[in-house]
């Protein structure tokens, strides 16, 4: 029951992080004219001042010296920060560049990069539906790449950073608000450094006559660090199969944002490409579903045997137990018998079926 609920939180969670990522295209444009590293560096610097303040509200530091006398587990929060940093900025300079749709196709074949580390890292098995998934994504990419006249290299290096990202996730075992406070932490010095820096060279736009943009400018750490929260959070309660499903819902609001909003072309190669790549997901959906469902029937089927063979044993034991006390009884009786009519007691073979079936 307890791990139902934590599952159904996971999703909760799952949903509210996908769903802002799914509408994050429309804030990275309001800060222009800021490029792409200078965003980021203000979202690692305004990410850890919006945890440090969560932190204090929850009053949870006991994390911090668990992690920091375990290496391993520091080295892959290292590990994390430095490959999300390079996810978190590639999807920046993608938006404001006018690749808001290759961007999508990145979240759109994650679930399939996702699948592809369980088998190459954690060992699992793949069934036939989720290989023909797979080669099915890798066609789309070829088409893809032949219609942009090179790799799609965006989509690429999102749906493997974010992979990963959520594979290392999963390693951690941390919660969603001390992970990220950890990978910002590890990230803050160098961000503010870089901010420092462009301030100096009188390249900052953080100082502008607009307040305005002051303030959007710090609440990236608001954008970047609640739906992470909410990631972080869905990782360790659902399994990476879960995650790769709710993924659809990011990139279906990207593209969508891409084509009607931006008006991003198009061309029929490009429909192509997409439409390949949702073949493969759809594929990927039927068969997560037909396995969860027979998955349901098993376990049905196994407590209904259960049931019925708790039940037997009540009624072979009430059984036994009635035919005990018949025994005891005839014992006894013959037991009275014996001592009126002088006869001699009854030999001990007399109880013997009050041992009941065999």
């Amino acid at each position: 029951m307890k791990a139902q609920t934590e599952q159904r939180t996971g999703l909760l969670y799952g949903f509210g992080a996908y769903g802002m990522w799914g509408l994050v295209p429309l804030f990275w444009p309001l800060l222009k004219p800021s490029g792409a590293i200078e965003i980021l560096a203000h979202r690692m610097v305004w990410s850890l001042a919006v945890v440090g303040v969560a932190l204090l509200a929850m009053r949870r530091w006991g994390w911090i010296r668990e992690l920091l006398r375990q290496p391993r587990k520091l080295a892959l929060t290292t590990l994390a920060a430095s490959v999300i940093s390079v996810n978190w900025g590639l999807y920046i300079w993608a938006v404001n560049n006018g690749a808001v749709v290759e961007a999508s196709l990145g979240y759109f074949i994650n679930p399939l990069v996702t699948i592809a580390i369980g088998v190459l890292v954690l060992g699992e098995r793949l069934r036939r539906a989720q290989w023909a998934a797979v080669g099915i994504g890798v066609a789309a990419v070829l088409v893809l790449a032949i219609g942009y006249g090179r790799p799609p290299w965006i989509s690429l290096v999102l749906a493997f950073s974010f992979a990963a990202y959520g594979l290392i996730k999963k390693k951690l075992n941390m919660g969603g608000v001390e992970s990220l406070a950890a990978e910002t932490a590890l990230l803050f010095l160098p961000a503010l450094g870089y901010l420092l820096w462009l301030g100096a060279q009188g390249r900052s736009t953080f100082a502008l006559d607009d307040p305005g943009h002051s303030w959007l400018l710090a609440a990236t750490g608001l954008v970047t660090a609640i739906p992470l929260i909410c990631f972080g959070a869905a990782a360790i309660r659902v399994p990476l199969s879960t995650l790769g499903l709710l993924q659809y819902l990011a990139p279906v609001f990207q593209f969508g944002l891409g084509v009607v909003y931006f008006h991003e072309a198009m061309p029929p190669e490009r429909w192509t490409g997409f439409s390949l790549v949702w073949v493969a997901l759809a594929l990927l959906t039927w068969d997560a579903l037909r396995t969860a469902r027979r998955s349901r029937a098993r376990l049905a089927e196994a407590g209904a045997s259960a049931a019925t063979a708790a039940t037997a044993a009540t009624t072979a034991t009430t059984a036994t137990a009635s035919e005990a006390a018949v025994a005891a009884e005839v014992a006894g009786g013959a037991e009275v018998a014996g001592a009126v009519h002088g006869a001699p007691e009854p030999p001990p073979t007399v109880a013997t079926p009050a041992r009941g079936p065999a």
